[in-house]
């Protein structure tokens, strides 16, 4: 009877930022230059990959969509960041908190399989060299990433409603910048233990079943290679996973620190910083890391910027 007296929140305001009021517009400027950055690089990303046919292969195909699913994910986050930054209410609707967490989770989610699926792409060409364009044709591709966006809107969808079906009557005060599970789940009047252990094993189960796909295709691979009888066959081919390593280990060490711990290691300035990294930075390196150090694509962007200065010239 007491809790239908009280008023149920209908926004919430961000506090991932109160501590620092003095240093908010030279924030702004730091983090609008880190997000201009990689929506540049992955722009550049994509149009060559469209524009050069020597880059029409299931590998940069996967770059292209991995590089489209990080330029949505931080459209989801940061602008709004940017603009409470420099507004003094820094408040986010109950649907729009509800939208912005089914977002990016359904990105977040859809990117996990699609590095596992990055990783089979890896698996094929290595250990199945002759058989690579019959088992990983256009058709193949495809079907892969609508398989983790499926998968992505599937997690998304049900941990979006199980949060938000909780009653929200306390307070609406998030200390985070961004509606994020475990920030907003501590806001509800009463917790469901049901509800919280389902959301736990989905987040596990999006970070563990990807990784144990990629961990079983990298076994395959290390095999393969150490069967070559050069010592530049096997670096070149350790070159081509390199970069797939190095997102894998960002992308599930950040997301296995922020989402897999028990709730009394919660701290929100912890989650806060890590969650900066994660929206921020890793999408700053990731363009640098997958394609501006590999070769063939150097090559391809020289010859389209060619083409390009080429056409204009004329």
């Amino acid at each position: 009877m007491e809790r239908s007296n009280e008023t149920a929140v209908n926004e919430f305001v961000f506090l991932g930022f109160s501590s620092l009021l003095g240093l908010q517009r030279l924030l702004f400027v730091v983090f609008l230059l880190l997000y201009l950055f990689p929506l540049g690089t992955n722009a550049v990303i994509l149009s060559t990959i469209l524009l050069e046919q020597t880059l029409h292969a299931p590998m940069y195909f996967f770059l292209a969509v991995l590089s489209c699913s990080e330029t949505c994910y931080t459209f989801v986050i940061v602008p709004k960041m940017l603009i409470d930054l420099l507004s003094q209410k820094k408040s986010i609707s109950f649907v729009g908190c509800a939208i912005q967490m089914f977002t990016f989770l359904f990105l977040g989610c859809s990117h996990s399989f699609l590095l596992a699926a990055m990783g089979y792409d890896r698996y094929v060409a290595i250990c199945n060299p002759l058989r690579y364009t019959v088992l990983m044709s256009h058709e193949v591709c495809l079907l892969l990433v609508a398989m983790a966006c499926a998968c992505g809107f599937t997690v998304s969808i049900i941990i979006t409603s199980l949060v938000f079906h909780l009653p929200f009557h306390s307070s609406n005060q998030l200390l985070h910048f961004f509606c994020d599970i475990s920030p907003v789940l501590k806001l509800a009047s009463y917790h469901d233990n049901l509800s919280q252990m389902v959301i736990f094993m989905l987040c596990a189960l999006v970070l563990v079943i990807p990784l144990l796909l990629i961990l079983v295709s990298y076994i395959h691979i290390i095999f393969a290679i150490l069967q070559f009888p050069s010592s530049l066959g096997k670096y070149k081919a350790f070159s081509t996973c390199a970069s797939h390593l190095i997102i894998v280990t960002v992308h599930y060490g950040c997301a296995s620190f922020i989402y897999l711990r028990p709730k009394t290691n919660y701290t929100s300035s912890q989650d806060t910083l890590i969650s900066v990294s994660y929206t921020i930075l890793t999408p700053l390196f990731n363009p640098m890391i997958y394609s501006l150090r590999n070769k063939e694509f150097k090559s391809a962007l020289r010859r389209v910027i060619g083409r390009t200065f080429f056409s204009t010239q004329q």
